[in-house]
């Protein structure tokens, strides 16, 4: 399916399952939907909806604009699309973040909020530096992997699986997970990613921000791989800040815990869905 923007740009999406539904916001950015597994998970608990974001995997290439703002907008897009009142919201990393901004746009338009793997709302300056040291002692981990990934281009296919297989906990199978998220493979959008980024690395971790979170009347789920490299204690802001919040943290998975840990990350999300709207959190 296609759902398109204000703007005139086409945005890739996907509808199966039934139930209630449930709108994914995949990571990034810059890269595309990555749910499938997710998807076929909770088939039966609810109508799930996918897309690609902006410029990016099976949407239109467009010249931006590269915004938290602009990108909300565009999720609005997908929501007015498939005519939904109301929807609960998973996002993944990046997509966390972009699915928290939604939701503090529009909480009325949201039932749930689920909050996979983000990095909080304190200040990217507070968490990069450990991420970094984590990812070079991951990596450093299999040196002739780490040397190969120095040695090829930044847009090699294969310098982003051996990059992200240091979001694996498991790292027997790190780069058999990895090389499934790369299948199929579309190009990275590098622009997006460093416009984003840097807009986060600018306007993240404000007073005015956790004011608003403190303000969120959304139930809220934040789901945690323990072994993510990505400090989880950046998250304790969010959770301390919300209102309406579970946490779950899973011991056994890294940045991806559908992928590591699929069995209690669907517990994990069981509960969420079966939760009637205004359930008591």
């Amino acid at each position: 399916m296609t759902a398109s923007t204000e703007d005139g740009v086409r945005l890739w999406a996907s509808r199966s399952g039934t139930g209630d539904p449930l709108v994914l916001c995949h990571g990034g950015p810059g890269l595309w939907d990555m749910f499938e597994d997710v998807a076929a998970m909770l088939d039966d608990r609810a109508t799930v909806i996918r897309w690609d974001q902006r410029g990016c995997g099976r949407s239109q290439r467009c010249a931006g604009p590269w915004t938290t703002d602009r990108f909300v907008a565009d999720l609005d897009a997908v929501r007015r699309h498939f005519g939904l009142a109301r929807m609960a919201l998973l996002g993944h990393s990046w997509g966390a973040q972009l699915a928290l901004s939604y939701t503090l746009a529009h909480p009325e338009r949201v039932s749930t909020l689920v909050y996979v793997s983000g990095t909080g709302i304190v200040p990217v300056s507070q968490w990069h530096a450990s991420y970094t040291q984590n990812l070079t002692a991951r990596l450093g981990e299999d040196p002739e992997r780490l040397a190969r990934r120095r040695e090829l281009p930044r847009r090699d296919p294969e310098r982003a699986v051996l990059q992200w297989t240091a979001d694996f906990a498991d790292r027997e199978h790190a780069l058999e997970h990895a090389r499934r998220l790369a299948d199929p493979w579309f190009e990275i959008n590098h622009e997006c990613n460093a416009a984003l980024n840097a807009e986060t690395g600018r306007t993240w971790g404000t007073p005015e921000l956790r004011t608003a979170c403190a303000s969120l009347d959304v139930p809220v789920l934040i789901v945690d791989g323990a072994q993510d490299i990505r400090p989880r204690s950046a998250v304790d802001s969010l959770e301390e800040a919300l209102p309406r919040v579970r946490r779950v943290v899973l011991p056994r998975a890294g940045h991806l815990p559908w992928v590591e840990a699929p069995e209690d990350f669907e517990h994990a999300l069981a509960g969420v869905l079966g939760n009637p709207v205004g359930g008591a959190w």
